[in-house]
């Protein structure tokens, strides 16, 4: 269930803000629904089935010690063709090349500028291997919104193993109970608690809560819920007390992942 609340983040507590890439900052289906015309009344099917299987994948390759890049992966997820045989299969090398150029969400523009405008570091972590994710970045026009694009190539293993997450300190230099991770995936939102960074679960569809023993911080329905509080100031903290979490938007703290 979507909480009704915001995400104040105070940059004395919070240094850095890491995201998500694909499903956060970029539409997943977008490849796929731009052409739901030309695909026909299952073009919702075969993109669901496309993600599935691409994630799919990433997790058995993970599993079993393995790494192939992100995007070989996305392109043999793209045989899920095959189960919509009423769908013309030529399609399949112009919905690749869309993905490569998938559209932002529209709140993630604003999103980004208010938070750096505020000081703070931001950064993409990301399954993506590096080539697809410079092709994403600049086609979205991101490329001078970002301190630094993660990759887990560098880890060879994908999210959710920790290694994956580890990544984030090492390229931005910031601890991870300051660093606060973005996703809309909730799986990806247990991994990053269960590494031990502060995670908000962008929940746009409003599905119900999952992973009850690694929960996020807090959980709203999009980026707009993400703003610095208005002073950019928290109060005084006793040398050696840890950082206070994020405050949702009614004044309450939101919890700790656990």
């Amino acid at each position: 269930m979507v909480e009704p609340a915001s995400v104040v983040l105070d940059p004395r507590t919070t240094e850095a803000v890491v995201f998500d890439a694909y499903g956060t900052l970029f539409d997943v289906h977008a490849a796929v629904m731009a052409r739901a015309d030309a695909i026909g009344p299952q073009a919702r099917a075969l993109s669901d089935l496309w993600r599935a299987k691409q994630l799919e994948y990433s997790w058995v390759y993970s599993l079993a010690g393995r790494y192939v890049p992100f995007w070989t992966l996305t392109e043999r997820a793209l045989h899920a063709l095959a189960r919509y045989p009423a769908v013309d299969s030529g399609i399949r090398k112009t919905l690749l090349a869309a993905y490569r150029e998938l559209d932002a969400f529209a709140d993630a523009a604003p999103c980004l500028e208010r938070l750096r405008a505020g000081g703070l570091k931001t950064a993409i972590l990301s399954n993506g291997d590096p080539a697809m994710l410079a092709d994403a970045v600049a086609a979205a026009g991101f490329a001078t919104r970002f301190d630094a694009v993660i990759s887990v190539e560098d880890a060879q293993v994908f999210k959710t193993a920790p290694d994956a997450y580890r990544l984030v300190e090492a390229r931005i230099g910031v601890p991870a109970q300051r660093t606060l991770f973005v996703s809309s995936n909730r799986w990806d939102v247990a991994g990053a608690a269960a590494f031990g960074l502060a995670p908000v679960w962008i929940n746009r569809a409003g599905l119900p809560d999952e992973y009850p023993d690694l929960p996020p911080v807090a959980i709203v329905a999009s980026l707009d819920a993400l703003c610095l509080s208005p002073s950019g100031r928290s109060p005084a903290r006793r040398p050696g007390s840890p950082p206070a979490p994020p405050r949702r938007g009614n004044g309450r703290r939101a919890r700790h992942a656990r």
